[in-house]
């Protein structure tokens, strides 16, 4: 009995991701509902739920409350699997960044903290990341006062509203060849506040996803805290983990 619902379910999922891929479905009408799938499917309404949870995950659709479910339009749409340093580094490659604040000295104590400094004075810019015609990213950078001033010449972090495809690990990693040893990463869910909610275009207070990445040197120094703000509705973030051994 299981296992006749497990198929169910990735069957659908199959055929509504076939739908989707193929435009039968407008990105700027609800889907049907989940009582109106299961109608038309002939399954169970906890069968389209489940497969409509495995499209949320892949960034295919999002749901609005009160309003119901819709597609993501493909060029809206941003999936990005992370594994190791080097594809954090690869972000530059298919995503434009632009600045919205640009590199300055300022006192920062929670920054500082982060990153482990003698002061409170950090390097820290803030900019928007997109794909294609959306922005799907608003980031806030911190770095050591050494660190920021050895990359200020970059005029791509350095002027208000440039536009490239260059990341600030990127940056460093140019500027310090093989610093860059480690990442740790922190993701949560968060309301959005004033700015992260109008830099992505989305209802101040509506849940939004944060990742914090502290870089570090092989040593574990520090050098550079990143904190993201991503809407959900246009950002896939997967991750394949194996076991031990495998």
């Amino acid at each position: 009995m299981t296992s006749h619902r497990k198929v169910a379910y990735r069957q659908l999922a199959e055929d509504l991701r076939r739908a989707l891929r193929s435009g039968q479905f407008s990105d700027r009408e609800a889907m049907p509902t989940e009582s109106q799938i299961a109608e038309s499917r002939g399954v169970s309404r906890s069968t389209v739920r489940r497969a409509m949870q495995d499209l949320v995950a892949e960034g295919l659709i999002y749901r609005v409350a009160g309003r119901g479910t819709f597609p993501v339009s493909p060029a809206d749409r941003y999936l990005r699997s992370f594994g190791s340093i080097e594809d954090l580094l690869s972000l530059s490659v298919d995503t434009l960044c632009e600045i919205t604040s640009p590199l300055q000295a300022r006192v920062d104590i929670e920054a500082a903290g982060r990153l482990r400094l003698e002061t409170d004075q950090v390097v820290s810019l803030t900019l928007r990341r997109s794909y294609g015609a959306s922005t799907f990213c608003v980031t806030q950078v911190h770095l050591p006062p050494h660190i920021g001033t050895a990359i200020a010449d970059f005029e791509e972090l350095s002027v208000a509203r440039m536009r490239s495809s260059l990341t600030v690990i990127g940056a460093i990693d140019e500027r310090f060849p093989g610093l860059l040893a480690d990442a740790e990463q922190t993701i949560s869910a968060v309301p959005a506040g004033k700015a992260p909610g109008e830099a992505l275009d989305v209802v101040v207070g509506s849940p939004i996803l944060r990742v914090d990445r502290l870089y570090s040197d092989a040593a574990g120094n520090p050098i550079e805290l990143a904190i993201s703000y991503f809407d959900p509705a246009k950002y896939t973030y997967r991750m394949r983990m194996r076991r031990q051994g495998s």
